[in-house]
């Protein structure tokens, strides 16, 4: 928006289709939402039972600047015991958001100039929160023919002598791809050979349904290039108490822990705590949710499958679909547009994600299989 009061480089419009979905929600009264992904299911009763206990025994101001001692020895204890690799306490920093540690991390490693890349179709702040750091994003585009692995004969040859990292986000938002030890340890291979840093996006690894999920943390040839984003919002469905964590070097997370402390001082006290409940309780907890979004997503594939134009590959990982639409001969906008007036289901263009998710929607498996049917059986009347 142009305005003589706001900063010039905020005056070219950014907004994206995903940043329009909450006006189109309201558009008609039975809109089935499968746009944004905030599940439907709340926090487990017993983290917010511990929680609030929590508070009442006094647990409501700030923490240590890099995060509540207490959890972050249980994201030590977690990845000795989950991955068997060792943490230390110093490259740890507990975030308010994961959204806020890809920022945190991007401020700490980037000059003015510096590109970094991102594979596409890309989850959608990535480009700006690069802009905002004064990088510049450099797209590599994936294919769904390549099962929407990361290219590295493409990624090579985006690289110049500007790249300073690479952005990962394995299983994929909003794809759901989930990419095999072998691209990784190719990415890995480019990562050391060129020094540069790699920004691994774990945030999704517990909704892993084919194999196993590798974190970037299984390659010790790049640990001191390596920083990873978590999350308790997805894994522990806790998007609105705004906590993830980041394992970096520890001089990175020195550098993180300074501009957080003028962003937002530290994270939210009663959402640590409630973090540190879910990481003792995970696998109590995760496991009736896992089971949930595997059923969900997998019926929701079959159901996309039977309409003649519309298709998906097999769920890879996460609670989204990338459908493919082109058999309309639609644009991404205009077959969303359509599947919400005839259908009055929300879905999400696929150029919202990157130029090369154009002829596609997403999809996100947030609600009950019963509105998933209802979503489909309405969506198969269409008339193309």
């Amino acid at each position: 928006m142009k305005h003589k009061y706001i900063a010039k480089r905020y005056w070219n419009d950014k907004s994206t289709a995903m940043g329009r979905v909450d006006e189109l929600a309201k558009k008609y009264d039975n809109v089935i939402n499968l746009s944004i992904g905030d599940p439907d299911q709340t926090t487990d009763q017993s983290i917010i039972n511990f929680a609030f206990v929590e508070a009442l025994k006094g647990h409501t101001k700030y923490t240590d600047f890099r995060g509540d001692p207490e959890l972050r020895q249980e994201i030590i204890n977690f990845y000795k015991e989950r991955h068997n690799e060792d943490v230390d306490d110093s490259e740890i920093m507990v975030t308010t958001s994961a959204c806020l540690g890809m920022y945190l991390a991007l401020e700490t490693i980037l000059d003015d100039g510096d590109e970094v890349i991102i594979h596409a179709p890309y989850f959608t702040p990535y480009s700006q929160q690069i802009e905002l750091a004064r990088g510049v994003p450099v797209v590599v585009d994936t294919v769904e023919e390549e099962g929407f692995q990361l290219s590295i004969e493409r990624l090579e040859a985006a690289l110049t002598e500007r790249t300073k990292a690479i952005i990962i986000n394995s299983p994929n938002n909003p794809t759901g791809a989930v990419f095999t030890d072998e691209t990784l340890r190719r990415i890995v291979k480019i990562v050391k050979d060129r020094d540069l840093i790699i920004i691994s996006d774990e945030i999704y690894g517990v909704y892993t349904f084919i194999g196993e999920f590798i974190s970037m943390i299984h390659y010790p040839e790049i640990r001191n290039q390596l920083i990873i984003i978590n999350s308790f919002s997805k894994d522990y469905t806790m998007t609105g108490w705004r906590i993830g964590n980041l394992i970096a070097p520890k001089e990175i997370i020195q550098t993180c822990q300074q501009i957080n402390e003028n962003v937002v001082f530290t994270a939210p006290s009663i959402s640590q705590r409630a973090a540190i409940f879910a990481l003792r309780n995970r696998d109590q907890i995760q496991a009736p949710a896992i089971a949930l979004y595997k059923e969900r997503v997998m019926y929701a594939a079959e159901r996309i499958n039977k309409i003649p134009w519309m298709s998906v590959p097999s769920p890879k990982g996460t609670f989204y679909l990338l459908v493919n639409i082109k058999k309309t001969g639609l644009s991404s906008e205009k077959a969303s547009e359509l599947i919400l007036d005839q259908a009055q289901v929300l879905t999400i263009p696929g150029n919202a994600f990157g130029e090369c998710a154009e002829g596609y929607v997403r999809i996100a498996c947030t609600v009950s299989i019963e509105e998933l049917k209802e979503a489909f059986d309405r969506i198969e009347k269409i008339k193309i």
